[in-house]
């Protein structure tokens, strides 16, 4: 049987909530990049619910012995921070994240071969973007099953094209919108993510 892409879209309220927030065009920049935020906290959190090494162990409470579960942490992870909209799902992302380190639009040169990787993409529109990503992974043997994708936003077309290059992998979205754009723009989506959070930064001057 062949192995297909898996694109888990979690059926959770708070994630609904901030997908809403970030697909309305009134939406001001400060608060698309909150809904980022959160969408990259709770994306995350389920991402790593099946993913993250554990193990059992006998422990004594204050009136007795229970069996506990502790996370690994000694496994390390990687986050590739893929601009704009990366950073902003990272910064909720983290939170519930065991520390790893972080690359900001880069793919580090030498990744250990027990380094899980989670890859933050604002959206996945052509997919090219991600495949580049994921092929320079691909050189470095870098196999799907240790990586995570967390994105807010994926389309059709994209998810087709990542799928036919790398159909063994995991990405974790708040929805999958049918088409995209003669400029390649997710439609409905939720806007172009570096107009959007860029007049943040014009408020700021």
């Amino acid at each position: 049987m062949g192995m297909t892409l898996k694109v888990v879209v979690p059926p959770h309220p708070l994630i609904a909530h901030w997908l809403t927030v970030l697909r309305s065009r009134s939406t001001p920049a400060p608060v698309y990049s909150t809904a980022l935020e959160e969408l990259g906290r709770w994306l995350t959190y389920e991402a790593l619910r099946e993913w993250l090494p554990f193990r059992k162990e006998i422990l004594k409470t204050p009136y007795g012995e229970v069996e506990g579960t502790f996370i690994e942490f000694g496994v390390p992870l990687i986050s590739i921070l893929l601009l704009p909209g990366g950073l902003d799902l990272w910064e909720g992302g983290r939170k519930v994240l065991p520390n790893s380190q972080r690359f900001i639009n880069d793919v580090p040169k030498d990744v250990a071969s027990n380094e899980g990787v989670i890859i933050y993409i604002d959206q996945i529109a052509t997919g090219e973007r991600l495949k580049s990503t994921l092929d320079l992974l691909k050189k470095q043997s870098v196999e799907s099953k240790r990586l995570r994708i967390i994105t807010a936003l994926a389309s059709n077309p994209g998810l087709k094209t990542i799928g036919e290059r790398f159909p063994d992998l995991t990405i974790y979205t708040s929805s999958i919108d049918p088409e995209i754009t003669e400029n390649g723009e997710i439609s409905p989506g939720i806007g172009n993510p570096f107009l959007r959070l860029n007049t943040r930064v014009k408020s700021t001057n």
